[in-house]
């Protein structure tokens, strides 16, 4: 089976490269995205506009309410039936966006062992949570560091996960997943920019989310009661912008904080992709027009997957 992907850190323009490259090589688009499988988080995870999902097909985006667990093992299976699915109609898929741990369950098949769960260790660690989330954090880094590359600091529902799986089994978690290479017929795309290029298509970004309605996506979404220990809720972004409705710091104060999570959110979303060394990099800052990037994209997988490029 076939199968091209568009990676790279937030900000530095995958989708609407992606909507083209789509068009031209008669693709759909996966998104590989943890956040955007939640319904009525729109502008915060900057999902595919209206226009841009007319032009091309769009799957695995508004699966699931915020208040529904959806695991990467989740993603995992509902991505391979569109991929085997597309393949059976003659479709390219194209899995775009820049979460690593999604994109690489799907293009290596990782193998999620089922694993027994622990109320009671489960509600120990729910507790130690709520002292300190960043104490079991530390912990988690101790016993599997390998875990940490892939777990950010405030994602307290895969932090427990793994530290019940430790806890319960006495082996790390990331010992659990296994990879199978192979399974398809592989292009990937790398999108880069020079730091300060990157830096500052953040910066718009953020400012672009809050004049189209950020504060109030986030405020519906609360007065629907969903709120911080979900989740969905600890997505970037919504997290401070809830503290903000909650009166916990200023507008302007979330707003630098979004800017700074971000930054630094690229930053490891770049370390995590570099070792991919299947990736075709591509640094965006030396095509004048996006007409020119859209051509390298389309003739690297054309090559590599043996398509004809329209």
């Amino acid at each position: 089976m076939k199968l091209a992907a568009i990676v790279g850190p937030t900000a530095v323009g995958k989708s609407e490269t992606a909507v083209k490259v789509a068009e031209r090589l008669g693709g759909e688009i996966l998104s590989c995205d943890s956040m955007q499988v939640y319904r009525g988080m729109d502008i915060g995870t900057a999902k595919a506009s209206t226009e841009q999902r007319t032009r091309v097909a769009h799957h695995m985006i508004d699966i699931v309410d915020p208040d529904t667990p959806y695991t990467v093992a989740d993603y995992q299976r509902a991505a391979k039936k569109v991929i085997q699915d597309l393949n059976n109609r003659g479709k390219l898929p194209i899995l775009v966006g820049g979460t690593g741990l999604y994109y690489q369950a799907v293009v290596d098949d990782y193998e999620f062992s089922p694993l027994l769960a622990d109320p009671d260790i489960r509600q120990q660690l729910e507790k130690e949570a709520d002292e300190s989330l960043e104490r079991l954090y530390n912990e988690l880094e101790s016993v599997d560091p390998a875990s940490t590359r892939i777990i950010k600091p405030n994602d307290r529902k895969r932090i427990i996960r793994a530290l019940e799986v430790y806890r319960l089994t006495g082996r790390p978690f990331s010992q659990f997943q296994t990879r199978n290479q192979g399974l398809y017929q592989l292009a990937v795309v790398g999108l880069c920019a020079a730091r300060t290029e990157l830096y500052r298509r953040i910066e718009a970004r953020v400012d672009a989310m809050i004049e189209s309605g950020f504060v109030e996506e986030v405020k519906t979404l609360y007065a629907k009661g969903y709120d911080l220990p979900l989740n969905s809720m600890q997505a970037l972004g919504y997290k401070q912008i809830l503290q903000y409705l909650k009166g916990g710091m200023s507008l302007e104060q979330a707003v630098a904080e979004i800017k700074k999570e971000t930054r630094r959110y690229a930053k490891r979303q770049l370390t995590w992709f570099r070792k991919d060394k299947r990736i075709f990099w591509l640094d965006i800052t030396e095509y004048k027009e996006a007409e020119g990037l859209v051509r390298k994209i389309c003739e690297y997988i054309g090559r590599t997957l043996a398509i004809a490029v329209e």
